[in-house]
Order: structure tokens, then C-alpha cells, then sequence
């Protein structure tokens, strides 16, 4: 299938950008004015609360018979995909014409827009009782999870997008690029076998893959399908829901994600409207011929021309008085030539 056309999706992104939210630090006080809005035209619903009370909501869009879960912010700090929803939101609401309608007419897509609010409000990876929701699948200790869990089993979702960010140290193997966004099709248990779901995701990924080489070609990575008995990708993939985990990372001087956002929004219209679309879901070979992630790059590498002797810093974020700030941090010391740098400083006498 031919991609969508990237001069179109430039235009609808530029008028539908959801200009409240900005930066990587997105919480439930960002949100939620956008949800009660949302609520005068679509069906929101109130699912549950986090650990420490915050209300996590379900936004449903489409009359479809193909139906989509997508989550963000599993991990309270990885809001880039949040941002990219709210987006498609307002695609979805005011674009009557093109993908969106075809996408609503075939589909009913039912969204969690932040799974982990008090992670997003602490700028932390877990949740308020410090569980990683990405590895409680199976146990379920967290409410989030809980939730996640009950909101799959009653929807039956054929295909899910599980939306996360990724560190700023993974590049595209094979070149000297940052891996701007990475995809993955989880395995379903540990030989990785490649299973007639597992292609059904795959041949998803295909799509969005060919779409985003057009924009950003060299850029996008696999991330290793490792098999995790506790993943919620792997678990949910194991129980027959297709699900494609968008990994957004580091696009050169991008530290507010705002440009992968619009790659992030990119990749869910492409991969949405090729599910609308498709019935046959048989062209994922060339997914393997999406280059892997490695770790191989550092946020700035003092490069000494004398001594060789580099050493680089990644950046830490935190929030401090209600503020989200980053500091340098040293990370590694010596003969760095085999590393990338976003920033490289060269020292010399």
C-alpha cells in the first residue's frame, strides 16, 4: 500500500498541533482540561484511579469493526507519545475528510491518553508505589496495571499501540543516526517464534516504517523482541491482541521531543489507516531490514586531540520547584572514538 501523503499530513499536522502541551514533563493538569473538552464531543469515560487518586480516562473515537487500544505514558516520563495522541485527537475531530474519516469509519479506537499519572506528575519511570507497569503484566500488583488489563479483556482489541520514549544513547546500526523512532513486534515467548500475530504486527510496522524513510530516511530502528514474561507487550501480543510498541527518541537537537512528536503522529495515522484499509496482513519480511537499535551515543563527548582521553555526559531531567530542569552528568571516560556524540567538543592544547 502506498504511504499517505507526506505533503498532506504536514498541512493537518501544522492546524491540528495541540499547542497546550509542550516540553517532555506532561501531567494530569495538562491533560485534563483537554479531556473535559474532548467530553463534549466524544465518549470519555472515567476507568479507574491511579495509587494515589488521579483519574485515568478512556477517550473512544470511531464506529468500526476493527478495534484499537493505545495507551500512553505507562511510564510517567515518557510523554511524547501524549503529546502525539492529543494531536491525532484533534485530527480526528476536525478533519471530515481523507484518512481520518476512513480510520473512524473502519475502526473503533479507544484510548488511554496517561496509564501512570502520578509517575507523570513525579517525572518518574514508576508508578506511586514504585512498580514498573512495563513489567507487571502477569502480576498485576499495580492498580494501572489492573485497570490496563481489564480495559483489554472487555474491549478484545485486535491490534494495540503501546506508545513510549527511549534514552538519547540509541542510534541506527549501520549508520551515525540517532534513533529518531523505533519499533518493535514483542515475542510471544522465549524462541521468539514468528508467529502469524507477530506478522500481523509486523506488516503494521512495514507501513509505518515506509511512510517515515520518506521523512526522516536512516532513522528509525528495531528494538530488540527479546522475549520478557512480565512485558505488556509480550504478554498481550501472547494473548492475541497485536500489539506495536513506538519507541519516539532523539532527533538532533530535539530535547523537547516537539519534532519526534510530529514523526510520533506520522507513524500512529500511517499505521491506523493501513489497519483501516488492510485485510491482508502477509508483507512483513522487510521489517527484519529495519536496522537495529545500538547504544552508541552520548548527549556530549569532550573529544581531547592530544591525550585521547574523551569523556562524556549524558543529561539527567528532574523536576525541582515545579520545574522540570536537566543537568550534566559524567558518564564515561577514555578512548571514546568508537561512540557518537549529539554534541562533540574537541579539546586540544
Amino acid at each position: 500500500m502506498k504511504p499517505l501523503s507526506l505533503p498532506l499530513l504536514e498541512a493537518v499536522y501544522r492546524d491540528q498541533k495541540e499547542t497546550t502541551l509542550f516540553g517532555k514533563w506532561i501531567h494530569y493538569a495538562d491533560i485534563s482540561p483537554l479531556i473535559h473538552e474532548l467530553s463534549n464531543t466524544e465518549e470519555v469515560l472515567q476507568i479507574g484511579t491511579s495509587e494515589d487518586g488521579l483519574p485515568i480516562h478512556s477517550v473512544q473515537f470511531g464506529t468500526g469493526k476493527k478495534k484499537i487500544l493505545i495507551w500512553t505514558q505507562m511510564h510517567g516520563n515518557e510523554s511524547t507519545g501524549t503529546k502525539a495522541l492529543f494531536d491525532l485527537f484533534n485530527c480526528f475531530n476536525n478533519i471530515k475528510s481523507n484518512a481520518f474519516t476512513t480510520v473512524l469509519k473502519e475502526c473503533t479506537i479507544l484510548c488511554i491518553p496517561m496509564l501512570n499519572p502520578d509517575g507523570a506528575y513525579q517525572y518518574t519511570r514508576v508508578n506511586a508505589n514504585n512498580v514498573d507497569l512495563n513489567r507487571d503484566a502477569i502480576a498485576k500488583i499495580a492498580k494501572e496495571s489492573r485497570l490496563l488489563r481489564g480495559v483489554l479483556d472487555t474491549f478484545q482489541p485486535q491490534f494495540c499501540f503501546n506508545l513510549h520514549d527511549q534514552r538519547t544513547i540509541f542510534g541506527v546500526k549501520g549508520t551515525e543516526n540517532p534513533a529518531t523512532l523505533s519499533f518493535l513486534a514483542p515475542s510471544e515467548e522465549i524462541t521468539r517464534k514468528i508467529t502469524t500475530g507477530r506478522k500481523e504486527t509486523m506488516d503494521v510496522i512495514v507501513a509505518m516504517n515506509s511512510l517515515l524513510q520518506e521523512v526522516i530516511p536512516n532513522h528509525i530502528g528495531r528494538y530488540t523482541d527479546e522475549f520478557y514474561p512480565t512485558a505488556t507487550g509480550d504478554t498481550f501480543q501472547k494473548l492475541g491482541h497485536n500489539t506495536i510498541l513506538i519507541e519516539a527518541g532523539h532527533y538532533p537537537d530535539d530535547y523537547d521531543r516537539e519534532v519526534v512528536r510530529k514523526f510520533n503522529f506520522f507513524a500512529l495515522i500511517q499505521g491506523l489507516y493501513h489497519i483501516a484499509v488492510t485485510s491482508d496482513y502477509t508483507n512483513y519480511k522487510s521489517y527484519f531490514e529495519i536496522p537495529n537499535n545500538q547504544k552508541n551515543f552520548f548527549d556530549i563527548i569532550e573529544r581531547n586531540l592530544d591525550t585521547h582521553k574523551d569523556v562524556a555526559y549524558q543529561y539527567e531531567d528532574h523536576v525541582l520547584n515545579n520545574k522540570l530542569i536537566n543537568t550534566k552528568k559524567r558518564v564515561k571516560e577514555g578512548e571514546l572514538s568508537n561512540y557518537l556524540a549529539h554534541r562533540s567538543i574537541i579539546i586540544k592544547k
